[in-house]
């Protein structure tokens, strides 16, 4: 066999269903050439197969990829799957030149150790990585052997959910290069019978959609296969590049000729509950509106489009108000009011006329929100048969009022008391997502992420609908007493029009007969049963086709169901509850072979076991400050392009040092910004953050230009040195514009800023890919070191660094230093505008921490997207080293040393 170095790996899956990157070519015309010459550069992808075998809605997919090494020396392979949020990796494999390196599932804490040793050693490759809205990226690579064949196979499997009335199984399509054996193959089971099956794609023409693609379906099967060939997967007749570059979309449903439909098989049930043709409840809606400054702009009016459009909707018999929080709450109404024609154009009227201003008081705006729901109940001034739900929208964190996000969710938890669902919607990157989560899921609801972008509205819009309709409320699913183990959830504030309720579990009697299941809930008009009965034997017959697509489909399934929910629990859990939960989750995903939070699969080659493995791991919804590659390797003998870092900062707050040295702050709740210079000898050692709480500090050193003397009155200065220490887990970090230095504990590595760098704990990230330098500990706290390099003949600059906060979110508001202060509030107000001699300055006058302060306008260069040109940030330049802007004078945060 052609021996190949496999370097350690770490996958972390983050955010999504189905790529393929492979190194690829620059197009080029095609004339008469063999199809040997066709292929994109000297990897070879010959064969992409995607296996998607679907029963009872349980998904069970294998992406398949083989390719060839054509080069007459060994080359680096990458396998790049793009899979749901909601999907669990199964399963692994390698296969090299014929001999393949199976995965096992272990407890994420065995597999870290293995994992750190390789780190220790230098031999890791891996990548963490969100890839848009509904999908994770999985990436591996290989280094292949002249000649050799290599083969990746992933498995995994979901559950699919009905939405607005369809099941959706979303593939992204990304070969990077066109290949000889492409297939995407599908086949559905389902015992109720296929109503409807559909298949589209976003990347091609109907027209070679229709010839590539086939689907049918009759009776309980479905099949789906789409087999473009080499001509028509280019994106031109005469182009070697390809046009499969989007999503594959497949959707379907089943027949509803009853509500409810059990299936068993080998001691394991699943109960489908789906009616139809029910009268909508009518809905008391409170919407509870961030308005602070954050949200002003595009937010702030796609929010509103939104809500003019959800008021289109609004059916005559519900009930509604809108509470908006800022600094302060105001109300449309002091109570529910119904939604009559002349209501609906008054809310018109005051949703076109909100504007964002101020600070975040999300426990005031939920709070009132809660109230007027409880009271209008308790004050019979809503119909009697009716729901109640509580809708809120934030792009931010609370600031102001009640702040801890533990104390708000306490103080929801005791006022809704289980009577209704709340729903959290977090738009943008700058949301503390979890605590949203945590708070929708306390109280029976989920959170949602809408994403900043042209279609902000669309998705608010779509979240609506899907909570439109309720049909039923306090649903509660009964099966016969004593005869059911382990079940799955089984009551539900609301269904749905067009969702679907699923419970699980297993039946104490493999050997009954008989088996009945009852779902009750109120209706608009009067309160339902829905009794499904099972003649076991008759079932056993009605489900012998299941092996059509793979056997102990509902085991499994109801192994799925469990682990979701069991670790839904878990995140509002603590003490011994939370250690039950966690113990539940793992026991299952072990036994199972479930890549989930609590477990990681490795795959080891067999002749060198501690070096060459590979470790896929699935951790929570994180912030985009940790969703970047993680990998580390030696720098190549000829230095590879620079890939771009792909955070994406966010729009507010932002606090950073760059330039001469130039000190930027924006306060979060306020869209502008703060500058200041501090004037200090070269060799001068500032203290930046200081945070006692979480153990971090940051000190950086000011560097002077070549040449000039300390009394120059033109000396510019810049920082030199960075010093990033982490008391608590024992770590700190040196960068200099010539190296970066870390100790972890005992152990130090140096590396260069020429070195494609990822280390990846359970406590901290590190990332370096020239020019710019990344590090997290942990979710709300990253920090960014950006190197600017001057020409080396250059008379005068020096090569100099930026340090930037790209999350702070988990700092504490006791931090301190020249950036650190700013991290806890700060209100300031500019006034008395005045443009003086030099036209192109405005002169202002800010008033902050008591002080009256002589400001100009001015504008400084961020370079957290860009390294080489930076984007004009514009400030109100405080003079005189930020004195009256920061607390006591800049030497009071001089320091000693870096350290």
């Amino acid at each position: 066999m052609a021996s190949a170095w496999w370097p350690c790996l770490l996958v972390a899956l983050l955010s999504s269903f189905v790529a393929f990157g492979f190194p690829r070519s620059p197009s080029r015309p095609l004339e008469k050439r063999s199809v040997v010459e066709e292929k994109s550069g000297d990897i070879e992808v010959y064969s992409t197969k995607v296996s998607c075998k679907v029963t009872s809605r349980f998904a069970h997919n294998i992406v398949t990829t083989s390719a060839v090494n054509q080069a007459d020396a060994a080359k680096e392979v990458f396998f790049d799957v793009e899979l749901p949020k909601t999907a669990f990796i199964t399963n692994f494999t390698l296969t090299i030149d014929g001999v393949t390196y199976p995965g096992n599932v272990k407890e994420k804490e065995v597999a870290k150790k293995q994992y750190e040793k390789a780190v220790s050693q230098g031999k890791t490759a891996g990548l963490v990585k969100a890839s848009g809205r509904k999908l994770e990226k999985f990436t591996v690579s290989v280094n292949v052997a002249a000649g050799s064949n290599v083969t990746f196979e992933l498995t995994y499997e979901e559950l699919l959910k009905r939405n607005k009335g369809k099941y959706e199984m979303y593939l992204k399509v990304k070969p990077k290069q066109l290949v000889k054996d492409f297939e995407i193959l599908v086949d559905i089971f389902e015992p109720q019978g296929i109503s409807l099956l559909d298949a589209e794609a976003s990347f091609i023409t109907n027209d070679l959609l229709e010839s590539a693609l086939t689907k049918s379906f009759s009776g309980k099967k479905g099949h789906v296969s789409f087999k473009p060939s080499l001509d028509q997967q280019r994106s031109c007749p005469t182009c070697g590049e390809t046009l499969l570059n989007g999503d594959f979309i497949i959707t379907y449903d089943v027949n509803r000729e009853s509500p409810a439909n059990v299936q068993i098989v080998n001691g394991y049930f699943v109960h489908f509950f789906a009616p139809q043709g029910l009268p909508v409840v009518p809905k008391n809606l409170v919407f509870v509106i961030d308005v602070s400054g954050s949200m002003e702009g595009r937010k702030i009016k796609q929010t509103k489009d939104a809500l003019l459009k959800i008021l289109e909707d609004i059916k005559e018999e519900d009930y509604l108000n809108f509470i908006l929080f800022a600094s302060a709450v105001t109300t449309w109404k002091d109570t529910l009011v119904q939604a009559s024609p002349e209501n609906i154009q008054e809310a018109r009227e005051f949703v076109k006329n909100i504007e964002a201003i101020g600070w975040t008081n999300i426990n005031d705006g939920l709070m009132t929100g809660i109230s007027m729901l409880n009271k209008a109940r308790e004050e019979h001034t809503v119909p009697e048969r009716c729901t109640s739900t509580v809708i809120m929208l934030t792009d931010g964190e609370p600031n102001v009022g009640e702040s801890r996000p533990d104390k708000i969710q306490e103080n929801v938890l005791s006022a809704i008391q289980g009577k209704f669902p709340l729903y959290t919607l977090g738009f943008g990157r700058d949301v503390n997502y979890n605590f949203l989560e945590s708070l929708a899921l306390e109280n029976d609801g989920f959170a949602r992420r809408i994403y900043e972008d042209s279609d902000a509205t669309l998705q608010l819009q779509g979240f609506y609908e899907e909570v439109a309709n309720p049909l039923l409320t306090g649903v509660e699913v009964e099966y016969p007493e004593n005869a059911i183990l382990d079940m799955t959830r089984n009551t539900y504030q609301h269904f749905y029009d067009g969702s679907e309720i699923v419970v699980a579990g297993r039946l104490v009697d493999k050997d009954m007969n008989n088996f009945k299941a009852d779902v009750k809930g109120h209706g608009a008009l009067t309160d339902l049963t829905f009794t499904e009965e099972v003649d076991l034997k008759e079932m056993e017959k009605a489900l012998q086709e299941q092996d059509y697509i793979f056997g102990s489909y509902i085991e499994r399934l109801w192994a799925y169901l469990n682990i979701e929910q069991l670790l839904d629990k878990r995140k509002n859990a603590h003490g011994s509850e939370k250690e039950n939960l966690t113990a539940q989750a793992l026991e299952l995903s072990l036994k199972y072979h479930f890549v989930t939070p609590l477990t990681s699969m490795v795959v080891t080659k067999p002749e060198d076991s501690d070096n060459q493995m590979a470790i896929a791991d699935k951790p929570g919804e994180v912030s985009p400050a940790t969703a970047y590659m993680t990998e580390y390797r030696p720098r190549p003998q000829s230095p590879a392009p620079a890939q771009p870092c792909s955070y994406q900062p966010p729009s507010n707050p932002y606090y950073y040092v760059d330039g001469d040295p130039h000190f930027i702050i924006q306060i979060r709740g306020n869209k502008d910004a703060i500058c200041f210079n501090i004037d200090e000898e070269p060799g001068t050692v500032l203290r930046l953050i200081q945070d006692p709480i979480t153990g971090l500090t940051v000190n950086g050193q000011i560097i002077g230009d070549k040449g000039n003397g300390s009394n120059s009155k033109n000396r510019k200065t810049y920082l030199g040195k960075v010093g990033i220490v982490n008391s608590p887990i024992d770590f700190r970090i040196e960068v200099t514009t010539e190296k970066i230095t870390l100790q972890n504990g005992a152990a130090q590595s140096s590396f260069s800023w020429l070195d494609t760098v990822t280390v990846m704990s359970e406590r901290f990230s590190l990332k370096i890919n020239k020019e710019a330098l990344v590090v997290s500990f942990g979710e709300g706290i990253t920090f960014k070191v950006v190197l600017h390099q001057v020409w080396k003949k250059q008379a005068v600059h020096l090569n100099y660094l930026g340090f930037y906060v790209l999350d702070s979110d988990k700092m504490s508001t006791k931090s301190h230093g020249l950036l650190g202060q700013f991290f806890r509030p700060l209100a300031f107000k500019v006034s008395d505008f005045n443009p003086g001699n030099d036209h192109s300055k405005i002169h202002a006058t800010m008033l902050v921490k008591k002080h009256r302060l002589a400001v100009t306008r001015g504008y400084q260069k961020d370079y957290r997207k860009d390294v080489h040109n930076g984007t004009h940030m514009g400030c109100w330049f405080v003079h005189n080293n930020g004195q009256g802007v920061i607390d006591g004078v800049h030497s009071d945060y001089i320091v000693p040393d870096l350290f």
